[in-house]
């Protein structure tokens, strides 16, 4: 195990559960049984507060981690976009990651190529989560 994904995971500042949430989502994996749910506080098109919690693999946490980081105070637009370059990642053989994707570098790489259905849960928790509104 990669001691930088560890690190990452250790990160749990976003890991939490918001209240008076505006959107949400709970997204499992079916292939390995993780499972996270993201709640966020959206305000004028922009991700105000994140928050998540999650079952899941060292991969997950680590992705949920740098996911709720990148989030914040992001445009949804922008972050919509993140998302889909991410979810692309993995299905390209020659995909470059653009300058804001590249601080996901240490989990989004083809040596961690089997593990990608853990690290995109969180992304497609997060998009599943922008098209549900609570308002």
């Amino acid at each position: 195990m990669d001691l930088q994904i560890i690190n990452i995971a250790a990160d749990t500042k976003n890991d939490k559960k918001i209240k008076n949430f505006t959107h949400k989502s709970k997204y499992k994996n079916s292939l390995c049984g993780d499972q996270i749910e993201i709640r966020l506080i959206v305000k004028e098109n922009k991700i105000f507060d994140i928050g998540y919690q999650s079952q899941a693999c060292i991969y997950c946490q680590a992705s949920a981690s740098i996911l709720s980081r990148l989030a914040m105070n992001k445009n949804l637009i922008n972050i919509n976009k993140l998302i889909n370059e991410v979810l692309k990642y993995f299905n390209r053989k020659n995909h470059f990651l653009s300058k804001e994707t590249k601080k996901l570098e240490n989990i989004l790489n083809k040596k961690n190529h089997s593990r990608k259905n853990c690290i995109l849960l969180p992304f497609k928790a997060l998009k599943k989560a922008l098209r549900a509104n609570y308002e």
